[in-house]
């Protein structure tokens, strides 16, 4: 039975899904693309989708079942899995969400979902508040309740994978919520009865004070009602005018976030995956592992680092808590500001600016 359900996690879920990448994909037009752009980053603007499906023209993602059956057949864990992870909890009824004269805030509910509090206004990363991600239970539950989120809120959507993009979510939050989705998930959406702008990526939108920036990502999308990347992914900036915020949602490693450093940067605060990277054959192209993360840190100037992706549903072959731990190991190996990595426990909320600022 678990070899089933691993099959079908395979065909139908997030990320650990795919295979190897395959060559650089070779450009096709620079046309759009303004010459300040450095040559690096000049693939970031080209186009991305070849009839029905999109693609990432920089570097096309290769086959999965080789990879696959290498992984589940022929590949040695080499992680204890049978120790019961560390995964810290706190209690936390979220009742500050509804209170606009609090202090901008950082909250991470689990996974890739935060809350954040802003000038008066809240919004969620990919919000999952079930207890599945189709197949995989959670391990923790979600770090505040859903009927803390106002119905002012707004949220945005990095891609279709099941542990991001939860249906039973999307229909319990209040439908006068605002969303903001990759191109090919506005309908999936408004189906439901919500309101949702698509954006490409290098697009922008505005909502109340905040510019809303889809940009590209390293990854991939399917559902059972989707086929594969027939709907795009992305990360986000937002920018208040007072602070911003760069969610990278599901990606690898690759040359978008130095582009994004560039043109954005210095960000203030940067929501990366940490997890579900093991093993490196299978996950590199789709997740980035701890160090990886810290060198995309680097490359978008940001300022203060809120690691996700680990911790809530078990994906890969690494321990649930074994991410954070080996990030911490990193930037005390590199001398780096520990007070700049902001490891939340469930339900964990951290202020911007200090009491009185």
């Amino acid at each position: 039975m678990r070899e089933f359900l691993v099959v079908l996690m395979f065909v139908l879920l997030p990320g650990v899904v795919r295979g190897e990448a395959v060559g650089e994909s070779a450009p096709t037009s620079v046309s759009e693309v303004g010459t300040s752009v450095p040559e690096e980053a000049r693939s970031l603007y080209l186009p991305h989708r070849r009839g029905s499906e999109f693609f990432n023209p920089w570097q096309e993602m290769g086959g999965k079942s080789w990879a696959f059956l290498r992984w589940k057949l022929f590949d040695w864990n080499r992680f204890d899995k049978w120790r019961k992870p560390e995964l810290p909890l706190v209690a936390n009824d979220g009742s500050y969400l509804g209170q606009p004269g609090e202090r901008p805030s950082v909250t991470w509910v689990g996974h890739a979902t935060f809350a954040v509090q802003d000038g008066g206004d809240v919004f969620l990363t990919d919000p999952h508040f079930s207890k599945r991600a189709l197949l995989p239970a959670r391990w923790n539950p979600p770090g505040i309740p859903l009927e803390s989120i106002p119905a002012d809120a707004f949220a945005v959507i990095s891609h279709n994978h099941y542990d991001h993009l939860d249906t039973d979510t999307v229909e319990a939050l209040p439908d006068s919520m605002q969303w903001f989705v990759p191109l090919g998930l506005g309908d999936w959406f408004r189906k439901r009865g919500k309101t949702a702008v698509e954006l490409d990526w290098w697009e922008s939108a505005r909502h109340g004070a905040w510019t809303i920036t889809c940009l590209p990502s390293q990854h991939w999308s399917s559902r059972i009602d989707q086929l594969p990347n027939r709907s795009l992914w992305c990360a986000f900036l937002l920018d208040n005018g007072e602070r911003t915020y760069f969610f990278a949602g599901d990606t690898g490693y690759f040359h978008g976030f130095r582009e994004f450093g560039r043109r954005f940067g210095p960000i203030d605060v940067a929501m990366l995956p940490i997890g579900a990277w093991a093993p490196r054959f299978m996950m590199r192209y789709q997740h980035m592992d701890p160090a990886e993360a810290l060198a995309a840190f680097g490359d978008l100037r940001a300022r203060r680092f809120y690691p996700m992706h680990y911790g809530t549903f078990d994906l890969t072959d690494e321990p649930l808590d074994q991410p954070p731990a080996a990030l911490l190991e990193l930037v005390e190996d590199q001398g780096l500001d520990p007070e700049r990595f902001r490891i939340l426990p469930a339900g964990g909320r951290d202020f911007l600016v200090e009491a009185g600022s």
